[in-house]
């Protein structure tokens, strides 16, 4: 069951009556679901169920399904198993046979995508990317020629090296948009190219706070069969850079973009220093 974002004027009256109706309530977080029931005064049992305990508590909350309980499962905002948890209790209750049926409502993805006007009706949602180093640079590289629009989530403290790495792995032209507390208070919605956007919050003396989508435009697709997009200079050399030297790294990157050596190590610099910032 999915439950507002931020403004609780956008929770449906059904949403709020499935709710109430419910035998229990499976929370991500019980102090945070509480203060919700509160609101709409709402008296629910609620059980927590969370990635640390979800082992234990689903296969007891299946025999309460199993009994004839309603349960209804909420996260602390937005849809459930929307880069939240709950897929451990949905699919458990699938194989028990147990009918799961959905109550639609917010979610950062949609709302984010709603506003961003770039071209194209599919996208792809990554969600959070690994933190950081190799694994992130990885996946943003096979991500990188990808024609649909991307979609990501991230925390405050990242936020400015997800958009250094976005701008270096699919250019600082690419276009993006971020999308910051979005029903609250406070929402930020930001529409520019990486690179703008990498300086704008770079230069920023204002903290990161809030829940941030990162929504950027799709790439060029291959232009033929068979087609495939080589990897960029900074592509490459962030890979070379977790094996070797920077020189030696900018070494084996300037001959096989046939680039000035120097050239390529003050770019391999550049990228080395941003990652031992990261560390």
């Amino acid at each position: 069951m999915a439950t507002p974002i931020g403004n609780l004027e956008d929770w449906s009256p059904r949403g709020r009556a499935a709710l109430a109706a419910a035998n229990r309530i499976v929370a991500e977080d019980t102090r945070h679901t509480r203060k919700l029931l509160a609101h709409f005064d709402i008296h629910v049992p609620l059980v927590s169920c969370h990635a640390h305990n979800e082992a234990q508590k689903v296969p007891v909350l299946v025999d309460c399904l199993v009994r004839g309980e309603r349960l209804a499962l909420v996260t602390d905002a937005g849809t459930p198993l929307v880069s939240d948890p709950g897929q451990r209790l949905v699919d458990a209750a699938h194989r028990a046979g147990i009918p799961v049926s959905p109550i639609p409502g917010p979610a950062a993805v949609i709302a984010a995508l709603s506003v961003a006007g770039f071209p194209g009706s599919q996208f792809h949602f990554e969600g959070f990317l690994p933190p950081r180093g190799l694994r992130r640079r990885e996946r943003l590289s096979a991500l990188a020629p990808r024609p649909e629009i991307l979609v990501f989530y991230e925390a405050p403290t990242r936020l400015g090296q997800l958009i250094r790495d976005l701008g270096h792995i699919l250019g600082p032209g690419r276009q993006a948009l971020l999308a910051r507390e979005l029903t609250k208070l406070h929402e930020t919605v930001q529409r520019a190219s990486l690179g703008v956007l990498a300086q704008r919050w770079e230069g920023s003396t204002e903290p990161v706070r809030g829940e941030i989508v990162l929504v950027v435009a799709g790439g060029d697709p291959p232009s033929g069969p068979g087609s495939h997009v080589a990897p960029t200079l900074e592509q490459t050399l962030a890979v070379l850079l977790e094996l070797l030297p920077p020189a030696q790294a900018a070494a084996r990157a300037a001959a096989l973009f046939k680039k000035p050596r120097a050239e390529v190590y003050r770019l391999a610099l550049a990228l080395r220093g941003q990652e031992d910032l990261k560390r």
